[in-house]
């Protein structure tokens, strides 16, 4: 008996944890919604459609855990192992997608530069196609992460490292060579794309993407190592849901506790006879 209680208690409160948890995704996924932010509005469906799983998974475990339900338990363990399946092809998915990258030390300096030919061919199409990219470059834009940087001396250059979109897209590459604010000698083509005015810099360089697409990589990969972390978590509630369904079909059945030992779902002849033994001896007495 401590058992049952103890595994229906711990799942009652885990869902009850999550269950709050929804509330503040389905608020900020609403906000988003009305938001007029282009790069925040992106997010708005993965957050909603989170934010409702969890809601829905989280009730019928606490449903089923608290009260004993069978069947809310059956359907709280299958969501769960629905999302624990899901989540492992997403990280297994995140992981190869963001296998390259990392950028290049420049020499003298402390950050690095970035190539849009070492990431993976399906974050490249989904993040610099045109009608990605446009969104990515309002954010970008709209970041000022270049503002940050725009008092910057040859010497902070030397001193200071910079994030990925400072990188590529606030100025123009380190090996590019200028002569009167313009590029001298056969160079790579963003070295010819960057101007120093402060709406064009080297938003239409090569390098900026790279830089985007650098940035997306490290946010999905420490997004794939929490979703690891996840999934250990997920799968410790799965087995401790499958012990408080286990101990809700045997009160159904009508068996006190430790006397029920059906292996199948159904009910054998020994249940039968045990029903029909029970009535006889209430009868008598």
């Amino acid at each position: 008996m401590y058992h049952q209680r103890f595994s229906n208690t711990v799942i009652g409160y885990l869902n009850l944890v999550t269950l709050l948890a929804s509330v503040p995704l389905i608020g900020g996924g609403l906000w988003l919604a009305h938001s007029s932010s282009s790069c925040q509005s992106a997010l708005q469906t993965p957050l909603l459609a989170l934010g409702f799983i969890v809601l829905l998974v989280s009730l019928a475990g606490f449903v089923g855990a608290c009260f004993g339900v069978a069947w809310a338990l059956w359907l709280y363990l299958v969501s769960i192992l629905i999302l624990i399946v899901a989540l492992l092809c997403f990280t297994a998915f995140g992981f190869v997608v963001t296998a390259g990258g990392g950028g290049q030390q420049v020499p003298g300096r402390v950050y690095r530069e970035y190539k849009l030919g070492v990431y993976s061919s399906w974050l490249k199409k989904h993040i610099t196609d045109d009608k990605n990219w446009h969104t990515a470059l309002v954010c970008v834009v709209g970041s000022k992460a270049c503002n940050k940087i725009a008092t910057y001396t040859p010497l902070d250059y030397l001193q200071h490292d910079l994030s990925p979109i400072q990188s590529g897209c606030c100025k123009p590459p380190t090996s590019c060579m200028y002569s009167g604010g313009m590029a001298v000698a056969a160079q790579d083509n963003d070295c010819y794309r960057w101007n120093n005015a402060p709406n064009i810099l080297c938003y239409g360089c090569e390098t900026c993407k790279a830089g985007v697409l650098e940035q997306v990589r490290r946010n999905w990969h420490k997004i794939s190592v929490l979703n690891v972390i996840v999934l250990v978590v997920l799968i410790a509630v799965y087995a401790m849901g499958c012990c408080a369904f286990r101990n809700a079909r045997r009160s159904d059945s009508g068996y006190p506790y430790g006397v029920n030992h059906m292996s199948k779902i159904n009910p054998g002849w020994d249940y039968y006879w045990w029903r029909w033994w029970r009535d006889r001896r209430e009868q008598l007495y």
